[in-house]
């Protein structure tokens, strides 16, 4: 069996007596987009704070492709090739396109010890990323990020984690706020990211967009992982629904498709 790309295994998460994580068991694979669903105070961005590096685990154990790690920071998390993009993008919008995909990590000119950026260099970096991310029209990079739609701007943040590596890519509500056009635009550059080589994790609170561009679904109650292999081609909105919101272990085996497994 292939290894999953990340790997969380029984992990806890407690803030003084309060249990946010019980022993959750979650991964992802290699080229997959994981829809993460649950209502408010289910555990899922807890998970996902833990495994960006946002906040340590109180205990359990993270693999990537099979070795274990340990991440103190986000820079860990990145510096092992997951980045997580919220809703805001963390992007300046004084900056041009090209800046906010470099930010902090700029090419520099020869000589080295002059210390120039070199502008020209980002903006051939930053035409050909729009394009891979399904930007067809004709932004200059130059442009200032304040100057773009919300979903411009995320495809500015998705194609930033794109250049440099990032084989996980957490979208957290990517969605939210935006109208149907540059819905549908976040969730094409979604699955360009996938098509590229790259895996995402998908949180939103509109279970419509998660059946429309992932690959499996895994819902989470109470800080646990209650279902797992949830295939969005073999099921429908009603049912994952009725999973977290809160059912049986017969009923949840009877809402998803024969083979499923979930876990309790």
């Amino acid at each position: 069996m292939t290894e999953p790309l990340v790997r969380m295994e029984n992990i806890r998460k407690s803030y003084g007596r309060v249990q946010a994580l019980v022993d959750a068991n979650f991964h992802v694979n290699e080229r997959e987009i994981v829809g993460l669903l649950g209502d408010n105070g289910a555990g899922k961005s807890t998970l996902i704070k833990v495994l960006s590096g946002a906040v340590p685990l109180t205990s359990g154990d993270i693999f990537i492709r099979g070795k274990k790690v340990h991440f103190r920071s986000t820079s860990d998390a990145i510096a092992h090739g997951i980045e997580t993009i919220y809703q805001d993008s963390a992007l300046v919008t004084q900056l041009s396109i090209a800046r906010n995909l470099f930010l902090g990590r700029e090419p520099i000119k020869t000589p080295r010890f002059l210390n120039r950026m070199d502008q020209e260099a980002m903006n051939v970096v930053a035409r050909d990323l729009l394009k891979q991310v399904g930007i067809s029209k004709n932004i200059p990079p130059t442009t200032p990020i304040g100057s773009l739609s919300g979903g411009e701007r995320q495809a500015v943040a998705i194609a930033r984690a794109m250049h440099f590596d990032s084989d996980l890519i957490i979208l957290d509500e990517p969605t939210n706020n935006l109208g149907v056009a540059e819905t549908q635009g976040v969730l094409s550059f979604v699955r360009s990211a996938r098509d590229s080589g790259h895996s995402c994790i998908f949180i939103a609170h509109n279970i419509h967009h998660v059946f429309q561009v992932v690959d499996r679904i895994v819902v989470m109650r109470r800080g646990k992982v209650v279902a797992d292999d949830i295939d969005p081609k073999n099921t429908n909105v009603a049912e994952v629904e009725r999973i977290i919101t809160g059912m049986s272990d017969k009923e949840i085996h009877d809402a998803i498709a024969q083979g499923k497994q979930p876990q309790g």
